[in-house]
């Protein structure tokens, strides 16, 4: 019986131990396959086990909108979605190892990363942090994250609105050779440069499409590898063309039709003046929509520059008219005819009293003054009725120069008119040479 006791007693005693024992953490097996993979691993040593052997990595890449185009600055900013893989060779296990575990997301900080630069990289852009990439069990690293690209890019703004760019995006290696870190695409040349499913075409900028090469590229006795990506874009020039130039050709039509008003009134000076200080002010307005470049001026600002000149040259040619118009026109006083001639010759009388018979016109004679006979009076009757016949024979000279130069008069104003006709065709023949040639620019740069 003391025996059983004492058995009893000591499975008592050592039930409670291995309770505890079987009641303690196991570790999971992503954690021992993690643990397992880092323990003897050196980040700052490229993944391969010979040497000579170099590290392909492939790359893709997606365009997803196009934030901004600075022509001033010469850069592009856009949001594309990189990806990037590549093989490590000392990431390797066997998932049956690990209850099945085929991939894991391992630190971006643990492991080794391929130097991949964009060359044209001129700024940090606001892109998400993105601290793990996916590891398979066959050492693959896939690297997939959106980025914010500030590149710099050689910006043709000449055609603006109706413009198109093409900005270079060059994938290369910093430090290692092409014998040590090779690239190549992902995808087909085809998929990639038509591949517009990600791309938010919504805004002011369509993306065409985005061809790409591999180059290797010679310094100092060394070949690196590259891939070049060229962003090709299109601007939507619907808005500009509705807010900037049709504004600028509705008053440029106003002020052709303000040569239908008389040449001869103030009103058409003034009217050609208020659509001058019309088109400044729009001009003022609209100085913030056009693009700022400090290597040439866009079309569209040079449009605006001479339809400015053509305004000016409007009413310079309309005061020339007017001032060819009164050149030869002298102030007339508002009188009747007999008052004009009085005016012009002065009466008899008062020939007399100006002491010399001086008129405007004409000599007058002062008849001597003689004692009133009855032979005297017949003389000076018959001096006094030559007189008057000699005012009549110089009022009819005067008279024939009046309608000489009535007839001088409408023939200058003819004259002026055939003039003002003359200038007007020769403005609407300028207006739409300009307006063709600037038309069939545009015309051209907007087709595909």
């Amino acid at each position: 019986m003391a025996p059983v006791i004492f058995l009893l007693f000591l499975l008592l005693s050592v039930a409670p131990g291995s309770m505890s024992l079987d009641m303690k953490p196991k570790k999971s097996a992503l954690h021992q396959l993690t643990k397992s993979l880092l323990r003897n691993y050196r980040k700052g040593v490229r993944p391969v086990r010979n040497w000579t052997q170099s590290t392909m990595v492939y790359i893709d890449f997606i365009t997803q909108s196009i934030l901004e185009v600075d022509g001033k600055n010469q850069k592009m900013t856009l949001s594309v979605w990189y990806r990037q893989i590549w093989n490590d060779e000392f990431l390797v296990w066997d998932p049956a190892e690990f209850d099945g575990i085929n991939e894991i997301s391992l630190s971006f900080d643990a492991i080794w990363v391929p130097d991949v630069i964009i060359s044209e990289f001129v700024d940090v852009g606001s892109s998400p942090d993105m601290p793990y990439v996916y590891v398979n069990s066959s050492g693959m690293i896939k690297n997939y994250r959106p980025i914010q690209v500030v590149s710099a890019c050689s910006l043709e703004i000449y055609a603006f609105p109706f413009d198109r760019q093409n900005c270079t995006l060059t994938f290369r290696s910093w430090l290692h050779t092409v014998n040590e870190v090779n690239l190549t695409l992902w995808r087909s040349l085809e998929d990639v440069e038509n591949d517009k499913s990600a791309f938010m075409n919504e805004g002011e900028w369509e993306l065409i499409s985005v061809p790409s090469r591999y180059e290797q590229l010679h310094i100092d006795s060394r070949d690196y590898a590259q891939i070049q990506f060229n962003v090709v874009i299109r601007r939507r020039p619907l808005l500009y063309v509705v807010s900037l130039l049709i504004p600028s050709l509705f008053l440029m039509i106003v002020d052709v039709m303000s040569f239908y008003l008389p040449a001869n009134s103030g009103t058409r000076i003034t009217f050609k003046t208020s659509i001058l200080l019309g088109y400044t002010l729009f001009r003022v307005n609209i100085s913030n929509e056009l693009p700022a470049t400090a290597i040439k001026t866009p079309l569209i600002g040079v449009f605006f520059a001479v339809c400015m000149a053509l305004l000016v040259l409007s009413l310079a040619k309309s005061i020339l008219v007017v001032k060819l118009l009164y050149h030869s026109e002298k102030p007339v006083k508002d009188m009747s005819v007999s008052a004009c001639l009085l005016d012009k010759y002065g009466s008899y009388s008062q020939s007399i009293k100006d002491g010399g018979g001086q008129s405007k016109g004409y000599q007058f004679e002062v008849l001597p003054k003689v004692e009133m006979t009855p032979s005297s009076g017949e003389l000076s009757k018959n001096i006094l009725l030559e007189k008057i016949l000699r005012e009549i024979v110089a009022l009819k000279h005067y008279l024939e120069q009046i309608d000489d130069a009535g007839s001088m008069t409408v023939e200058w104003l003819a004259l002026c008119y055939k003039l003002d006709k003359f200038l007007f065709r020769l403005y609407l023949f300028i207006l739409a040479i300009y307006i063709s040639v600037l038309c069939s620019l545009w015309v051209i740069w907007s087709s595909p």
